[in-house]
């Protein structure tokens, strides 16, 4: 089971943990962007291509006997930190609909570009599947 880290005396995180301590099977999912399996992009808008991507974080955990609840590290590049910011009530809504109320330790960093032209955010992933009992 991984437990969630949480500083004596700061504010709960939203959205996010500050930290997850986990021990088990590692699983290490590359940078994913908002296409489909066949590599192609059904949509340039940011929340589609968001919604997209974490589904293709999850395809790639399940394929690792995964789930999110598994996922201790999640990292977004996003090529507009100010549409991140103004829409983050649709991607809150997006977000529980495909990971669940899981939240693992986060960080969401802006990036000049991706190396896909047509991507708006790239989203990378750590999780660690509890050793048997």
């Amino acid at each position: 089971m991984n437990k969630v880290l949480q500083p004596v005396g700061w504010a709960p995180a939203k959205g996010y943990a500050n930290g997850i301590a986990a021990r088990g099977t590692q699983i290490y999912v590359g940078g994913q962007v908002g296409w489909n399996a066949q590599q192609e992009f059904e949509s340039d808008d940011f929340i589609e291509q968001c919604q997209q991507t974490l589904r293709n974080v999850m395809d790639v955990l399940r394929a690792g006997g995964a789930g999110p609840e598994h996922m201790v590290r999640m990292t977004w590049y996003v090529i507009d930190r100010v549409e991140y910011n103004a829409r983050l009530k649709e991607l809150g809504i997006v977000y529980r609909e495909v990971v669940g109320k899981h939240f693992p330790a986060m960080t969401c960093v802006q990036v000049a570009a991706l190396m896909e032209e047509r991507a708006k955010v790239e989203i990378e992933v750590t999780a660690v599947v509890p050793d048997s009992a």
